[in-house]
């Protein structure tokens, strides 16, 4: 075989027209394990060859233009590639990724996740990867290169690591000034379930970008969006279960007295309230010395909740993320409230006004 030929057809485990990405992009580490040197290497990329310098140190082995796939697994093959004392200790495995401890992050992340909002994989122009803050790499050509001290646990989108939604959500949002994309983005993320207004929001507090002018209104739109969600599982929850139809959304007065708040169902018969916790606090609760403070939203929550159960009405806290993944579970706890009410002392008399 001369350095010119085209190796593909004759290295095992490197089909020429193969329909997998993972054989038609490698690092130089997997292709030396694959017994290729670096100067055969070389040669299938000499112009006119079969095979193409897609990154450094990354080689597609076909030479048409590379697709969207090809270039996701190169960026991550890129920045998971192993640092030069790494690869003196021990030589690379052609059983292994070549991702590393690497992530896609960002638009492309999210791409992955599913959002329509984020275009489809073959017209991203930039790759975000998220790699830890020790790795030394620069960005290049289409790869973004992201470090960080606090790698988040990836989620498998196929065989390819992609950061958690809020997570890529966040590196998304730091990377572009359009407000219009911005709350595209976010909307999406609740109304389509992909993740919670208040995990979102956290995550944009950490990554300190709740102050920019393109998050701000973004967020309350997110808000309202989260809480509207989580109202209509709250309707489809009670219907779908067969449970008494309360009084949807009111607020509670002693007569002559204070309110008490609001509720966003209560059935006056058995005097049983359900709350929904849509909290997302814009700031991410202080800490001192290690310990996070009381959340002040939180701890207004839980006044009203136990001033209403002084009064003898039993409030049902709900999560919308609860509502989500477990709603059999939660009618089962509003079923077992109302039941429980015949074995209760009368609770005592409240006014009940819409809100």
């Amino acid at each position: 075989m001369t350095q010119n030929a085209p190796l593909s057809p004759r290295l095992p485990g490197l089909p020429p027209h193969s329909e997998d990405v993972t054989h038609r992009v490698l690092s130089a580490a997997q292709l030396r394990a694959r017994g290729v040197s670096a100067a055969q290497t070389s040669a299938q990329c000499l112009p006119g060859g079969p095979w193409q310098h897609l990154l450094p140190g990354v080689y597609l082995l076909r030479p048409a233009p590379p697709t969207g796939r090809e270039r996701l697994r190169g960026a991550l093959l890129y920045a998971g590639r192993p640092t030069a004392s790494a690869r003196r200790v021990a030589p690379a495995d052609p059983a292994d990724t070549g991702y590393g401890a690497s992530m896609l992050t960002g638009v492309a992340a999210l791409a992955l996740h599913g959002f329509a909002a984020a275009g489809d994989v073959e017209t991203l122009h930039r790759i975000d990867v998220l790699v830890p803050r020790t790795r030394r790499l620069r960005s290049t050509r289409f790869v973004e290169v992201l470090r960080t001290a606090s790698m988040p646990h990836p989620v498998r989108v196929g065989e390819v690591p992609v950061a958690p939604v809020e997570r890529a959500l966040a590196d998304a949002v730091a990377g572009t000034a359009d407000a219009g994309v911005v709350r595209r983005l976010l909307t999406e993320a609740v109304r389509d379930g992909h993740c919670e207004p208040a995990a979102l929001v956290r995550e944009l507090s950490e990554a300190k970008l709740l102050g920019r002018p393109a998050v701000v209104g973004a967020v309350d739109a997110l808000l309202a969006e989260g809480r509207a969600v989580a109202e209509e599982r709250l309707y489809a929850m009670v219907r779908k279960h067969g449970l008494p139809e309360p009084l949807w959304n009111v607020e509670l007065r002693l007569p002559g007295g204070p309110r008490l708040g609001g509720v966003d169902a209560y059935w006056p018969d058995q005097a049983v309230a359900v709350e929904l916790d849509a909290r997302a606090p814009r700031y991410g609760v202080p800490r001192l010395r290690g310990r996070a403070e009381a959340d002040p939203q939180w701890s207004s929550h839980a006044a009203k909740r136990e001033h209403l159960e002084r009064l003898g009405i039993t409030v049902v806290h709900l999560s919308p993320r609860k509502l989500r993944e477990a709603a059999d579970q939660q009618a089962t706890v509003v079923r077992t409230a109302l039941m429980a009410a015949a074995d209760r002392e009368p609770a005592a008399y409240v006014m009940v006004l819409p809100r």
